[in-house]
């Protein structure tokens, strides 16, 4: 079983891609390894190209399911975090061809945030193409579709995501001074200080599922997100903490409640103001969270 071992990495990485979620992506891979094990590999040239064939099928059944399941979610549906050494670590094991940058790019939340926009195939062709570099031909025979569809399907999501993504690139060293500063002024309570980094039309959205306290609506407008942030130590259970971790690639907020995950935050930022803030509380989405 050594070659599903040596692809399983790349197969988690295009699992949550695919999915955006950790939970989600361990049972495609698993059920993956089901299948590969059970299955006659005598006529296996190329084990990699197969198991992604294999993950990518298995994922786009799963995502059709969950599109239909996400209608029903209470309140915002947003991708779960996933931890700094994860978020890596399919760069190594990237297959020949793909570009380390592009796929570290589709980790990122703000993508994954315009990935939720598309449909199951977009998507699928998207994650295949874009951020794993696979030939046309191997993604029609993955995804069982013909390879002119599927070129139409790539050229359709990698618009789309290009008019989601965010105007301006920043600058790694200047998001996390920006995240730094922002959780300085929510530890001392800077009620003021917290305001002066928002963007004058920040959007934060909440994802608890029903399951956590929260609101359930965007909130808008730098006055009222400043106050819901500056609550939110209030609001945890028993003695809140706050932790700077790196989660998809830049860094977050892990906030914490007796030494368990209570929330996450991760900022969207332009020209040195905050625009968009995303908070997960739903504890389904942060149990694979352990704080330093």
């Amino acid at each position: 079983m050594r070659d599903f071992e040596t692809h399983r990495t790349l197969l988690f990485g295009v699992a949550y891609r695919m999915l955006g979620g950790v939970s989600d992506a361990e049972d495609t891979v698993q059920e993956a390894w089901l299948r590969w094990s059970a299955a006659d590999r005598s006529g296996v040239a190329e084990p990699r190209a197969y198991l992604v064939r294999i993950v990518s099928r298995l994922a786009l059944d799963r995502l059709r399911q969950l599109a239909a399941r996400r209608e029903s979610y209470v309140g915002s549906w947003l991708p779960e975090p996933l931890p700094a050494d994860r978020a890596t670590a399919d760069l190594s094991a990237a297959p020949d061809g793909a570009d380390r940058a592009v796929l570290a790019d589709t980790v990122s939340y703000a993508v994954l945030i315009v990935l939720e926009s598309l449909s199951p195939l977009e998507r699928a062709v998207f994650v295949l193409r874009e951020a794993f570099a696979l030939p046309f031909a191997e993604i029609a025979t993955a995804l069982d579709r013909a390879e002119p569809a599927v070129r139409q399907l790539a050229g359709r999501a990698r618009r789309h995501v290009a008019e989601g993504r965010p105007r301006y690139p920043v600058d790694a060293g200047e998001r996390r001074d920006l995240t730094e500063r922002f959780l300085a002024a929510a530890l001392e309570g800077d009620i003021e200080g917290l305001l002066s980094f928002l963007a004058p039309d920040v959007a934060l959205t909440t994802d608890t599922g029903g399951k956590a306290r929260g609101p359930r609506h965007v909130i808008t407008g730098s006055d009222k997100v400043g106050r819901f942030l500056h609550g939110i130590g209030g609001r945890a259970p028993a003695r809140p903490g706050f932790h700077l971790v790196e989660f998809n690639g830049v860094p977050g907020l892990l906030i914490t409640s007796g030494g368990r995950p209570f929330g996450v935050i991760l900022l969207e930022s332009e020209e040195g103001a905050i625009r968009r803030i995303f908070l997960v509380g739903n504890p389904d989405k942060l149990g694979h969270l352990v704080p330093d």
